[in-house]
């Protein structure tokens, strides 16, 4: 969350000439809801079965550039599932700077409402520390720090 995910995604993707697609907002038309209204009705195991079908049921363009919620990776085989169907990357950024981003977003983002400076640090602190084996897994690792499409696609194209 906050990483720039969805907008470097969107960019690189149209650098490349490629399609892009946003798994929360395919999620959202589906539900006919916010992914945060599915949440309180419905609860997170729901939700999780329902991104689990939308990722791997998805009929993918050859040239695609997808972006992902930041939880995706965690449940199920998803990252396994991934690293097998594309070349996945993780956008890497520290707790701080992340929690900087957030503060000042327009996005409202329920799961961090009412948190701010060092509460919200702690906060992003914890999920990284849950998260990031996983996202660890992702076949490129970026420095979010002075990102760029031209450093996203450095990182795609090289070997590993």
């Amino acid at each position: 969350m906050g990483c720039g995910k969805t907008t470097w995604s969107r960019k690189l993707a149209a650098k490349l000439g490629y399609e892009f697609i946003d798994l929360d907002h395919a999620l959202e038309e589906q539900m006919g809801m916010s992914i945060a209204e599915y949440f309180s009705s419905f609860g997170e195991d729901a939700f999780r079965k329902l991104e689990s079908d939308v990722l791997k049921q998805t009929k993918y363009p050859e040239n695609v550039v997808v972006s992902t919620g930041g939880g995706l990776p965690c449940f199920f085989d998803h990252m396994e599932w991934m690293n097998s169907n594309g070349k996945t990357l993780y956008i890497k950024l520290s707790p701080k700077t992340l929690a900087d981003r957030l503060e000042n977003s327009k996005t409202i983002r329920p799961v961090l409402q009412g948190k701010k400076g060092d509460e919200l640090v702690e906060f992003i602190t914890g999920k990284l520390a849950e998260r990031e084996s996983f996202y660890l897994q992702a076949h490129h690792h970026v420095d979010g720090i002075d990102m760029s499409v031209e450093k996203l696609e450095g990182a795609i194209n090289s070997a590993g």
